[in-house]
Formats: C-alpha cells, sequence, structure tokens
C-alpha cells in the first residue's frame, strides 16, 4: 500500500442515532450522526407493518395459497 494517502481509521468512533442511541464502529470519522439505528428502526423493533395498497397483499395470499393447492394435487 501506498504510504500517506489513505485516511486515518478510527477502530472505536461513535455513532449516535437521533432517538438516543449510541454505538461504537469502525469508521474513518471520529464520530457519526445517524437518522436511524437497528434500535429504532420499524424492522428490527416489531412494529413493521404493510401497507395493503389496492389490495396487493391479499392478491399475493391468495395467488399463494392456489400455487399450493396445486402442489399438493
Amino acid at each position: 500500500m501506498k504510504k500517506e494517502i489513505h485516511p486515518v481509521y478510527f477502530s472505536d468512533s461513535k455513532a449516535i442515532c437521533a432517538c438516543g442511541s449510541a454505538f461504537k464502529v469502525g469508521s474513518t470519522l471520529a464520530d457519526i450522526s445517524v437518522e436511524i439505528c437497528s434500535q429504532c428502526h420499524p424492522f428490527y423493533t416489531g412494529k413493521e407493518n404493510l401497507l395493503d395498497t389496492a389490495g396487493r397483499v391479499d392478491k399475493f395470499k391468495k395467488r399463494i395459497a392456489s400455487a399450493k393447492a396445486k402442489k399438493a394435487k
């Protein structure tokens, strides 16, 4: 590797989320500010909800059920 062309790497950078959660990560920045993290993201907290636009979820479930029925025959 060439010397003096790479940024300084901080193995214990502090990432602070908008929700107040703080954790350590490796980065080229000493302090990082993020908007969302695993402590407040709906996917990780279990508060995820599906938006059913024009019955797409129901349509998908019907299609899966009919495919399973055909496979069982």
